[in-house]
């Protein structure tokens, strides 16, 4: 089974980058890269480890700063569409629009202050962006859990006492939080078993639907990619040597690269038939 078609009304972009370059010292590991994340789809970033993703997740969300580059996010308000230059406007501006772009990290052990309670990661964007749910903040955090699921008594309870798989459900709740447009997800099943990983991946399917969410999903699996996007970018160091519809790509695909990556991943159980929760 694959991702089924985009509704029929046309796509509006709602990110662009334009000739991303990041250099360290004399290395360039991000080289010339273009792309553009249609409003409601998935785009999948591929390549091997080192080809430059996780870098240019980082770069559309102004993590790190490039060498060169442009990237336009267009934010739909109550008075119309907005263009902003990420990597150009004032901190204050980024911080305020942090709320609508969201990213899954790789490492679900990692990305989680063992330190805190799932109650205080959750809450934390609340905090940190001044605020207050409509309902009140405990409804909401009790929202954002069932909408992951995972069980309200989860946010008395500290990371270590949780496994890999609801340690990424915590995070992808945290990333959910604001109500965001766009969530990168960097490799956020790589470091779980195969079927937690299908079952996480089901769960990001899901919430894509309920809330109409664009996804940049990074990966390096290609039966993954084609369960999840619509259209795919191939990287290789540093630049997007193929791109296309998901199907130009994993049936057809034009560079030996890409059809390296395509054997060289071994196929995953349906996903279909794995429950989300």
């Amino acid at each position: 089974m694959s991702v089924g078609p985009l509704s029929d009304t046309p796509l509006k972009p709602l990110l662009e980058a334009r000739d991303l370059v990041k250099d360290y010292g004399s290395s360039r590991v991000v080289d010339g890269v273009s792309l553009q994340l249609m409003r409601g789809e998935t785009l999948g970033l591929v390549g091997e480890s080192g080809s430059g993703k996780s870098t240019v997740a980082r770069l559309l969300l102004r993590l790190i700063e490039p060498t060169s580059g442009t990237v336009v996010y267009r934010s739909a308000g109550a008075e119309g569409t907005r263009s902003y230059d990420l990597l150009r406007i004032q901190p204050g501006e980024m911080r305020r629009l942090r709320r609508k772009l969201s990213i899954v990290f790789q490492d679900p052990y990692a990305a989680l202050n063992p330190r805190m309670t799932v109650r205080q990661i959750l809450a934390e964007p609340f905090t940190i962006h001044h605020e207050k749910p409509a309902h009140g903040l405990d409804a909401r955090l009790d929202e954002l859990l069932a909408e992951v699921g995972l069980e309200p008594s989860a946010l008395r309870r500290y990371p270590h006492e949780f496994s890999g798989g609801q340690r990424q459900r915590i995070n992808i709740a945290r990333a959910l939080a604001l109500r965001p447009e766009l969530l990168v997800l960097d490799e956020p099943v790589s470091a779980l078993d195969v079927s937690v990983g299908a079952q996480v991946v089901n769960l990001l399917r899901d919430l894509q639907q309920r809330y109409s969410l664009t996804y940049l999903f990074i990966s390096h699996s290609m039966p993954l990619v084609r369960y999840l996007c619509h259209r795919v970018a191939v990287m290789q160091r540093g630049r997007i040597v193929e791109s296309g519809t998901w199907s130009e790509i994993c049936d057809t695909p034009r560079e030996a690269y890409t059809q390296q990556l395509l054997a060289a991943t071994p196929e995953l159980p349906p996903l279909e038939l794995i429950p989300s929760n």
